[in-house]
């Protein structure tokens, strides 16, 4: 059995190859803007229509010729599919201008328009990119994606299909319960995820170079300078080093907890309110929501079933007798049952009733919520 799946790789590009791409990004970004416009002024616009357009654009436009047809129809595939998502989603709102300043350079190519060779990816117009192969690609790709992040680092997405790893048999449940002080608490103290503080660590240094940013001229009077630009680019960094380090983590994680359980339980934690406490700092350091994400993805992908459990009154009940106690205040952190007398650590008894909420389903179906039923029309999670 195989499954789809992105293999992405980072790009060398020179200075004409960067050059190249940041020219084909403004092509694509306009007609992009120009399919809003439509869409703003002459009502629901499909992938047809839009291939005509496109047509009669090059056909008048010189500037658009010079460009990649394969990257400008995929530009607007990618419009039309977002379009019918937002109509079919409720509250999902319409796609949106993308703004020469702000937007990340983002570009499509099916396989009639590019080629691998000698290591090095080559697209139309003679532009010729070094891959760096950190790994061996498992089949042919049918399509690449190529973005540029915040600090200017080009990355390629390919597209390829391999067979389905198989995950060992195993059983048993698992009760996840979300925290701040420790990531991750679940019903077996050996598969918790403890709260490393990544950005913690190189606070000292960050704030270094924070402060360095905030010596320079930061363009309130007049145009950046470069030493602003740099030293920007240097808390960007440490950022992006901190975030890759939480992120490498909780997939290694995820993957040991979906190995060993065969139902893992999760607290449905919506960590959004949290950017607006006194825990904001920490919360976003712990990638709560990256964590949930991770678990998800990897335990529908191999099969596991996973139910999401509503967090309400999971604090409040008791996991062994399942009676109802008083509110636990946030400084209380042992729960102790007056009927029959259990106690154990807070979040440890909250992954209790979460895990016996999925096993033996005390709450409607509006509160325990299968995996599966969340999966998006593209295969994605909505976490």
């Amino acid at each position: 059995m195989e499954e789809v799946v992105r293999y992405s790789y980072r790009l060398r590009p020179g200075v004409q190859a960067e050059r190249a791409l940041v020219s084909e990004w403004h092509r694509c970004r306009f007609l992009w803007n120009e399919a809003v416009h439509q869409q703003k002024s002459g009502g629901r616009l499909s992938f047809c229509k839009l291939g005509k357009l496109l047509t009669e654009a090059r056909a008048r436009t010189a500037w658009l010729r010079d460009g990649s047809q394969v990257a400008q129809q995929q530009t607007l595939r990618t419009y039309a599919q977002a379009l019918d998502h937002s109509f079919k989603v409720k509250g999902r709102g319409r796609p949106t201008f993308k703004q020469r300043k702000k937007a990340l350079p983002s570009l499509e190519y099916t396989v009639r328009g590019f080629t691998l060779r000698a290591g090095r990816l080559l697209l139309p117009k003679g532009v010729s990119i070094p891959v760096v192969w950190s790994r061996e690609l498992p089949s042919e790709p049918t399509s690449v994606r190529i973005t540029q992040d915040c600090l200017g680092h080009w990355y390629a997405s390919f597209v390829v299909r391999r067979e389905v790893e198989t995950v060992p048999t195993a059983k048993g449940g698992v009760g996840i319960d979300w925290g701040v002080s420790v990531t991750a608490t679940t019903t077996d103290t050996r598969f918790d995820l403890p709260f490393l503080g990544h950005r913690k660590r190189c606070a000292a240094e960050l704030a270094k170079a924070q402060r360095r940013m905030a010596r320079r001229h930061s363009g309130t009077r007049g145009p950046q300078s470069g030493g602003y630009k740099r030293a920007a680019r240097e808390v960007a960094k440490l950022h992006k080093k901190a975030a890759r380090q939480t992120q490498h983590d909780s997939r290694v994680w995820a993957k040991r907890v979906v190995a060993n359980h065969d139902l893992i339980a999760v607290e449905d934690f919506r960590p959004k309110f949290l950017a607006k406490s006194t825990m904001a700092r920490k919360a976003a350091d712990a990638a709560i929501g990256g964590a949930k994400r991770a678990l998800v993805e990897r335990g529908v992908r191999a099969g596991r079933k996973v139910v999401l459990v509503q967090p309400a009154y999971t604090s409040m009940t008791c996991s062994d007798c399942f009676a109802r106690a008083k509110r636990l205040e946030l400084c209380e952190r042992t729960f102790r049952c007056s009927a029959c007398g259990y106690t154990a650590s807070r979040d440890r008894n909250a992954a209790g009733v979460v895990l016996v909420v999925a096993e033996r389903g005390h709450v409607s179906v509006e509160d325990v919520r299968q995996a599966g039923h969340l999966l998006r029309v593209d295969g994605s999670v909505a976490v």
